[in-house]
């Protein structure tokens, strides 16, 4: 019987929410952008944060200067009883600097999971040390912690990229705790094979990007992603029950229109597709 996910409207802000410690079962918590939070089988992951500014710094008096659409719906050292952080790519909404250190100084018994390929950006801006950083191989399976199982599988944002030892540098992850399965593709569009690859792990959840690519975005270096169409495909030829539609609604230049994953969710038969909000929890008892 696979896991399937209910929704709940949160009546109180997330900090307090998180306050206290992971339960058994799943909750799912969005964090904006590709950011969740995972409790799963009495144990809290966070993957992907980004609740700085970081890139709005970056970018100020720019073309694209990255003003949030969206305020952090928490600060990054007030989400505490934290086991593991995971981090797909350095994109720095994916890899901050400006919240993977409060994070992790504010849980200094989680460690942090990144592409094997990344090990130096990791350190620089996690602040950590190699006892803290677990390094990931497309394809690895990890045993981070008791009755958690993670496997690195290959993203491709907007192509597949490896370094001299053959590490990807884009990863996703599928997290297996008991009868309960999510995938978290990291950035990545459609490539031969991953259909496949992902299928093999049987994932419950697929968290999936739905901002798509634009050929102007690509040639200013801006990867895209999986469009909202692609997405579904993928995850229903991947067997899942049900899919969060995420990374929009963050930056104005490289977003999806909410109405549309709503009215693609409405008319999405034999697939359970949600568009992740701040304001809901996603949470299965199996």
């Amino acid at each position: 019987m696979q896991a399937t996910l209910h929704e709940t409207i949160l009546r109180q802000p997330l900090a307090d929410c998180l306050k206290r410690p992971p339960a058994a079962g799943l909750m799912v918590h969005w964090l904006g952008q590709a950011g969740f939070v995972i409790d799963i089988g009495g144990l809290r992951l966070v993957i992907d944060p980004y609740l700085s500014d970081s890139l709005a710094e970056k970018y100020r008096g720019t073309a694209r200067p990255h003003k949030r659409m969206m305020p952090p719906p928490i600060g990054a050292d007030e989400i505490v009883h934290v086991d593991l952080v995971l981090c797909t790519h350095t994109h720095t909404d994916h890899m901050d600097p400006g919240t993977l250190p409060p994070l992790l100084s504010k849980n200094p018994g989680a460690r942090l999971v990144v592409p094997r390929a990344e090990a130096v950006q990791a350190k620089v801006r996690s602040g950590l040390h190699d006892d803290r950083l677990v390094l990931a191989r497309a394809g690895e399976r990890l045993l981070p912690l008791p009755g958690l199982e993670i496997v690195a599988t290959r993203a491709a944002h907007e192509r597949l990229e490896t370094d001299a030892d053959d590490n990807h540098r884009f990863l996703g992850y599928t997290i297996r705790s008991g009868r309960i399965c999510l995938w978290h593709s990291g950035d990545c569009i459609p490539f031969d094979g991953l259909e496949a690859e992902i299928a093999a792990l049987r994932p419950d959840i697929a968290l999936l990007p739905v901002n798509g690519r634009r050929p102007e975005l690509s040639q200013d270096g801006v990867p895209g992603n999986f469009t909202l169409d692609e997405a579904i495909a993928v995850a229903r030829r991947v067997g899942a029950a049900d899919m969060i539609a995420h990374h929009y609604g963050l930056f104005d230049f490289n977003t999806e229109d909410p109405a549309r994953i709503d009215a693609a969710a409405a008319a999405t038969v034999g697939l359970n597709v949600h568009r992740a909000r701040t304001d809901v929890v996603y949470a299965s008892h199996l």
